[in-house]
């Protein structure tokens, strides 16, 4: 290419950038955005929703055990053998039932020997007692010695003590008859016979219990607490007429089984940080049972105004709670909360949030703090759950 062509062609290419140029600088402000518009990416739809207050009443939650009020190890009280076996398994029993019977002939025997005792220690009570009569009649006269009255004094009072310990022999011997009919002391449920008809069976406590005996009428749900719900919950209720308290089993939604606290242990446990306390619950329809898994609601019993939101609003960073409030202009700003306990699917914020504002309860995974969005309005509500409204009165129930 000559000299004179190659100004020609950077000639041609300064007029083209010229003419660009030119171009751009007429533009209006106006049209300038609006390209810009059109070019910047769309808004993100997403559901918001305005946080609510409500009265609520502040809970807990724990997992424990159900355990027996009463729980007795049948065992015997006179040794003997096996005659009558009335367990079944798992049954029912009402308190007073026979459970076994120890063979009573021996002691039936020996109630009848001491029937015999006692009364031949009355006839000679009687007899030392007319003795002594007679003699006090005849020392007033002088007719016997003084020696001959002390000595049926004496007599007459051996024999009254040998009477009352022939009538001792003879209840000893009826309540040990009594004791080969074991009854049951408590209603309850029965375990199975450990000894069967035919075994010999000794007394005492040492000995191996013949069957156990749980009471179902009602039950103990025992549950540690840890110190600082003790002093919120258990301590201040103490002072308000006590706790609220709920059970709930494995296999029933929520808790719909209203107890009391009965005890509360009288020291913390400086190992674990709990203390241990006791609930009852009524087993009306005796599907309670000792051993089961509980699922237990404590309550303070005072309503407070509570802030709640769907726990699909919160995000996780490293060890915080966020959410991202909606402000004015549609966009999105990071704000870190501090959560309380969940109160009917909904999450009570103690921290961070105030009535009325707006936060982003679904997609929260698509937007970013920052990012203007479409909203879509939403009531709050639980997964799951109807929606629900705000309530500002404290007493409102």
């Amino acid at each position: 290419m000559s000299t004179s062509q190659k100004r020609l062609a950077t000639t041609a290419l300064i007029l083209a950038l010229m003419v660009a140029a030119g171009i751009a600088v007429l533009r209006t402000p106006a049209q300038a955005q609006a390209d810009a518009a059109a070019t910047a990416p769309a808004a993100v739809a997403v559901d918001v929703a305005e946080v609510i207050q409500r009265s609520v009443i502040d809970w807990q939650s724990y997992s424990g055990r159900l355990e027996a009020v009463d729980q007795v190890d049948i065992r015997p009280l006179v040794s003997g053998t096996l005659t009558a076996v009335n367990v079944r398994e798992g049954g029912r029993v009402k308190k007073g039932d026979a459970l076994f019977t120890i063979d009573p002939r021996p002691y039936a025997i020996a109630v009848e020997r001491a029937r015999a005792q006692l009364a031949s220690a009355s006839a000679r009570a009687d007899y030392t007692a007319s003795e002594l009569a007679r003699s006090q009649r005849l020392i007033a006269e002088n007719a016997i010695a003084r020696r001959d009255l002390d000595e049926r004094q004496i007599a007459a009072r051996e024999a009254a003590a040998n009477l009352q310990a022939a009538k001792a022999a003879l209840d000893a011997a009826q309540l040990d008859l009594g004791y080969t009919r074991v009854t049951a002391p408590v209603d309850g449920l029965v375990s199975r016979a450990d000894m069967t008809l035919g075994n010999i069976v000794g007394a005492g406590a040492a000995q191996a219990p013949l069957a156990t005996l749980v009471s179902v009428n009602r039950l103990y749900a025992a549950f540690d607490v840890d110190e600082r719900s003790y002093l919120k919950y258990l301590a201040v209720a103490r002072e308000q007429g006590g706790a609220q308290v709920f059970l709930g089993l494995a296999n029933e939604d929520g808790y719909p089984r209203q107890g009391r606290v009965r005890s509360v242990a009288n020291r913390l446990d400086a190992t674990s940080g709990t203390v241990r306390v006791h609930a009852v619950f009524d087993n009306t329809d005796g599907v309670l049972l000792p051993g089961l898994y509980a699922r237990v609601r404590l309550g303070s019993g005072q309503p407070r105004d509570a802030l709640l939101i769907d726990e699909r609003a919160l995000g996780t960073d490293q060890s915080k709670r966020f959410v991202l409030v909606v402000d004015a202009e549609n966009k999105t700003a990071y704000r870190e909360v501090h959560l309380g306990a969940v109160q009917d699917g909904l999450r009570v914020v103690e921290k961070g949030l105030s009535p009325g504002e707006r936060i982003v309860v679904s997609g929260l995974q698509r937007v970013r703090p920052g990012d203007a969005i479409s909203p879509r309005p939403v009531p709050m509500t639980a997964m799951g759950a109807k929606p629900v409204t705000a309530v500002a009165d404290a007493s409102a129930k």
